[in-house]
Formats: C-alpha cells, sequence, structure tokens
C-alpha cells in the first residue's frame, strides 16, 4: 500500500472524498440537457427540474464508476505524471473510505433515477454497466474502447429525453455518438503524443499509433460535422439552426489545435472548463440555439428551406 502524499485529517479525507467524485467531470452529463432544448422544452419550469434531476442522477451514478475505476487502476495512476495525486492513487483517501463513497452515492443516484420513471432508471443503469464494463474489459481493447466509453454520452442523451418525455431523435443519437468519438480519439491522440506508448499508464496504447488516429480523427470529426449539418435543416423545429453551425466548426478546429499545439485533450473536461475560446464557443453556441427556437416558436423567423 502506497504511503499517502499527504497528511491523513478528518477534514482532509472529507476533501479527497469530494475530489474522488471528480465534479469537473459532472459536465459531460450535460448531454441530459440536449433533449430539454433541442425539443424546445426549456421554457416548461416542470422539464427543467425533471432534467435538472436526471442530471443529478447521473451526476451520483457517473462518480461511483469514476470511484472504481480510480480504485481498479490505483498502481497504473501512480506511474502517471498527473494521476498519481488521484486521492485513492496518492492514498489520501484510504481505500474503506473510497468503497463506502462508492456504495452511498450508487444509491442515491438509483433513488433519484427510479424517482423519475423506471425506463429512466433502466437507461441509467444500462449507462453504469457500460462504464463498468469499461473499466473492467473494455479499457484494454483498441478501438472498442473509445466505442465503449463513448457508448456513455449516447446514453446520457436518450436518459435527458426520457426524462422529459420526449421521443428520442435519431439525430439526437448521432451527433451524440460522433462528438463522443471524437473527443475519445483525440483523448488518445493527446495521451500518445504527450505521454507516451510505453509509460505504463494505458496498455493499449501501444497498439495505437499517431498515423492510424489522425485517419480516427479525419473520419469521425468529418461525420459529426456533417451529421450536425443535416440536422440543422432537417429538425422538427426550424431551419435556422445553421446559425449554430459556426460555433460548432470553430468549436472542433479549436479542439483539435489545443491537442496538437497545447498538449491538451488528454482530459477533455479540464480542457473544455480551462480554455476561455472554448468556453465562450460553447456560451455563445447555447445562446444561438435558444434564441432562434425562441424566435422560431414566436413566429418570427420564416423558413430557410420550407418543409411542405
Amino acid at each position: 500500500m502506497a504511503e499517502p502524499l499527504v497528511k491523513r485529517t478528518p477534514a482532509s479525507i472529507i476533501l479527497a472524498a469530494v475530489k474522488q467524485l471528480r465534479p469537473k467531470q459532472w459536465t459531460k452529463n450535460a448531454f441530459l440537457f440536449a433533449a430539454l432544448i433541442f425539443s424546445a422544452q426549456f421554457l416548461d419550469p416542470t422539464m427543467v427540474f425533471r432534467a435538472t434531476l436526471g442530471f443529478a442522477a447521473f451526476c451520483l451514478l457517473s462518480s461511483t464508476g469514476y470511484v472504481l475505476n480510480d480504485y481498479l487502476d490505483r498502481e497504473a495512476d501512480r506511474k502517471h505524471p498527473k494521476k498519481r495525486f488521484r486521492p485513492i492513487a496518492s492514498g489520501a483517501l484510504p481505500i474503506p473510505a473510497a468503497l463506502t463513497l462508492m456504495v452511498a452515492i450508487a444509491v442515491g443516484g438509483s433513488a433519484i433515477a427510479f424517482s423519475l420513471s423506471w425506463q429512466f432508471l433502466a437507461i441509467a443503469y444500462l449507462y453504469l454497466f457500460t462504464t463498468l464494463s469499461y473499466s473492467f474489459y473494455f479499457k484494454h481493447r483498441v478501438i472498442l474502447d473509445v466505442m465503449v466509453l463513448s457508448s456513455g454520452f449516447v446514453w446520457r442523451a436518450i436518459a435527458g429525453a426520457i426524462a422529459i418525455g420526449v421521443a428520442v431523435s435519431p439525430w439526437l443519437f448521432l451527433c451524440t455518438a460522433f462528438l463522443a468519438l471524437f473527443l475519445g480519439f483525440n483523448k488518445r491522440r493527446a495521451e500518445l503524443l504527450h505521454i507516451g506508448a510505453d509509460s505504463g499508464t494505458r496498455r493499449n496504447l501501444q497498439d495505437y499509433s499517431p498515423k492510424m488516429l489522425e485517419q480516427y480523427q479525419s473520419i469521425v470529426t468529418g461525420s459529426t460535422v456533417l451529421c450536425y449539418a443535416l440536422y440543422t435543416v432537417n429538425n422538427d423545429h426550424t431551419t435556422w439552426m445553421v446559425l449554430t453551425i459556426p460555433w460548432v466548426l470553430y468549436g472542433i478546429f479549436r479542439y483539435i489545435y489545443l491537442v496538437d499545439r497545447h498538449g491538451e485533450g488528454g482530459a477533455p473536461d479540464e480542457t473544455l472548463l480551462r480554455d476561455r475560446p472554448m468556453l465562450l464557443t460553447g456560451l455563445g453556441y447555447v445562446l444561438t440555439a435558444v434564441l432562434v427556437l425562441l424566435g422560431s416558436q414566436a413566429g418570427w423567423m420564416p423558413e430557410l428551406i420550407p418543409t411542405h
């Protein structure tokens, strides 16, 4: 057992427990709000409340997976220049406390999910099963590791639709899937370029190569842009959603730039939260989408492409 990098006190253990939940990564659960926005239900307080409950449930359940993943990876994380400071790997959070925390948040997340509907709970458990299967098996399987991890984002988007009782759009499914693959393969590329295949932090990095990942990146980047562009002219509300395309393009180009030139992308949540242009891009995208949908509902914006 590794010696703690910090002296343990009750306060330090509580702080380590909060850190172990990885609240920064809860930003990924924002995908649950996609259906709320794109179905134009964001002005309905009941729908907003239900989507927020779903977000809270997924935050707790996703943290369950993070605790288990860090517990299983504690030896490999100790060899990583950054991950060795994680609460379990560093010893700041005792293993018994970590396992108790995992059970508590799993129960809490399940209770909140069930309060929405048994269907939402089923999707939440499918998401949890996906993350656990990744931790136990798929994280060491080349290509499948990224595909399985990306499917977690798809479950989030589907869960958001179920939480507010709207149909799951195939466009929502496809756009989420390709965006998740884009982030996943860029994460592997960042790890390979800036950590190295022989670092011992992730065994299957040896099965990737920079050239291979560049090809994967090209495929999923093009697919993401094309799929989203098709969605904007084929959605059920307004074709004026094409106004959001520049934000999507800049966000994707900026992210690739950060991976290639600044060594970012190994932790997508940190990259998105730390880079000011990315934050402003996300804000601009949401504001544009909301204004377009509101304008369409109010009848202020004639259709660019008549649907009838």
